[in-house]
């Protein structure tokens, strides 16, 4: 008897979340009103292509930083790890880890050369000392299918998230996202994201602290009994093999994650936000300490809401465990704390999606349209309408990615972009700065085979074929395909490297090492 009735409470409790919540839906209209108001007073300072894609470069290393921490910590970071934690638990820490350790990178490899090597996009970088219109061509594939990507998770995180808000449609909800960002990003530009993002990083931190203490508030502040706990619950939930079992899945998720943060389009953006080089390596060191710090904390928000909510609670709300943190904080405190954390996810939705979709415009409009289109002969009067019109065309593409991949865990989606960044973008990038027999042909190799065969290899993976598509077994083991692209986008470049000179680019290399270097 006693057993129905908590059952019965259970099951009353979830399906109480998800009512009009005056409160929860106040503080969402509060952000949206906020970032409307910074999209118009940014809108009178965006003039130029320079105010749209970088914000002038007027941007401190701290706020940088802070603006970094927000384009980061998506909606795969705090919805999606601590959904994946509180489902198949210690493996949740892969993606907390993973997402962390490409930062290095960042700092010691990429961050300055890109400062002193581009102007807008990481393909200024690339096309430094080789044909521009083939380089730039493959780095804008290779670009948007890795925006596509990360739009699938955002999307259908801010979905799940109206839904629950609204009670509207997963669909509509969607579609809402999509507008309110599109305008947001073609109105204000950079100037508008970059300050959306730091507030949404400062929103974020502070709710993920609080949500925190109240979670270790509840075992004595002693996280060794949370874990305790989850384990007398769930069998099974400090070992791992419950989300990636097979080693080699394993070997090539860390990888894609590792070499990938290296290679996101909309994180490579922000380093022409800042004056100079130094600062670009001083914005890394502070986003990558907010990073981890956050990263922590996910881990415990994720067993906290496997030991509070219970996993069948939050599988009711959506299968890919994504409301997981929203649940656990109406758990605590109640619907003015579910109000301030679904805002804060919102928030975090929203600014990450404006980056991409900001990213991604930069590709079309500066790399396709003024590089290859005009070759190199536009006025800041159209580069501003084609960077807008881009903007939308985005826009319209995350809603209609968003609808189809309904119900899938962001965290995973992320992963799977992260994959194509480190296949298509990293190596040809790096490549391109440190080895003098680096030839277009290798850059355009690298990029092309990187992307096309990550997208194969994920469309014939286990995901792809059988979760979505619903049939018995995949033509590819692996649910990431990172551990084949990555190594292979390497070899491709540097073997068809090694099949013809260029004069032009070993002659420039040392121009190339003179600026990343010095700057100049």
């Amino acid at each position: 008897m006693t057993n129905l009735c908590s059952t019965l409470l259970m099951v009353a409790d979830i399906s109480s979340f998800g009512r009009f919540n005056p409160l929860a839906i106040s503080f969402f209209f509060l952000f949206v009103a906020t970032s409307l108001g910074i999209t118009y007073w940014a809108a009178k300072l965006t003039k130029s292509t320079s105010h749209f894609y970088t914000a002038g470069g007027g941007i401190s290393g701290f706020q940088n930083g802070l603006a970094l921490a927000g384009d980061f910590m998506s909606a795969a970071s705090f919805l999606g790890i601590a959904g994946l934690v509180a489902l198949n638990g210690f493996d949740g820490l892969i993606y907390s880890i993973g997402f962390l350790v490409g930062w290095p990178i960042v700092m010691f490899l990429i961050a300055e050369p890109l400062r002193n090597l581009g102007k807008y996009t990481f393909a200024d970088v690339v096309a430094y000392r080789l044909q521009q219109k083939p380089v730039r061509i493959a780095a804008a594939i290779g670009t948007l299918a890795v925006i596509s990507f990360y739009l699938i998770a955002q999307m259908v995180g801010a979905g799940e998230l109206i839904k629950l808000l609204f009670g509207f449609d997963y669909e509509l909800a969607v579609v809402i996202v999509g507008c309110v960002m599109m305008a947001y990003v073609i109105f204000g530009g950079m100037i508008a994201t970059t300050w959306v993002q730091i507030i949404k990083a400062v929103l974020l931190l502070g709710g993920t602290i609080l949500l925190t203490v109240l979670v270790l508030a509840q075992f004595h502040f002693n996280p060794l009994a949370l874990f305790a706990a989850a384990a007398d619950k769930y069998t099974g939930v400090l070992a791992p093999g419950k989300q990636v079992s097979d080693p080699l899945d394993a070997i090539s998720l860390g990888m894609s994650l590792m070499f990938g943060t290296a290679g996101l389009p909309h994180i490579l953006m922000r380093f022409y936000t800042v004056p100079d080089a130094k600062t670009a390596r001083i914005s890394v060191t502070y986003a990558t300490a907010l990073i981890g710090f956050f990263y922590l904390m996910t881990f415990i928000l994720g067993f906290g809401a496997m030991v509070l909510v219970g996993q069948d609670g939050i599988k009711q709300i959506g299968t890919g465990g994504n409301m997981a943190a929203p649940m656990l904080a109406e758990f605590l405190g109640g619907d003015a704390f579910l109000g301030f954390i679904a805002a804060v996810s919102f928030a975090t939705i929203l600014a990450v999606v404006a980056g991409l979709t900001l990213s991604g415009a930069a590709a079309l409009s500066h790399d396709l349209w003024v590089n290859v289109v005009r070759s190199g002969h536009a006025d800041e009067s159209e580069q501003l309408k084609v960077a807008r019109g881009a903007t939308m065309l985005l826009g319209l593409i995350a809603i209609l990615l968003g609808i189809l991949f309904k119900g899938q865990n962001v965290a995973y989606m992320v992963g799977l972009a992260f994959a194509i960044a480190a296949s298509a973008n990293f190596p040809a990038l790096l490549l391109s700065m440190l080895w003098r027999r680096f030839t277009t042909n290798g850059a355009v190799a690298s990029m092309v085979v990187g992307t096309v065969c990550a997208l194969v290899l994920i469309y014939f993976s286990p995901t792809i074929q059988v979760t979505i598509l619903k049939h018995a077994t995949a033509p590819f083991p692996l649910k990431n395909p990172g551990l084949i692209t990555i190594p292979l986008a390497f070899i491709v470049a540097i073997v068809v490297s090694l099949l013809s000179k260029e004069q032009q680019a070993e002659e420039k290399f040392a121009e190339v090492e003179n600026r990343i270097h010095l700057g100049s």
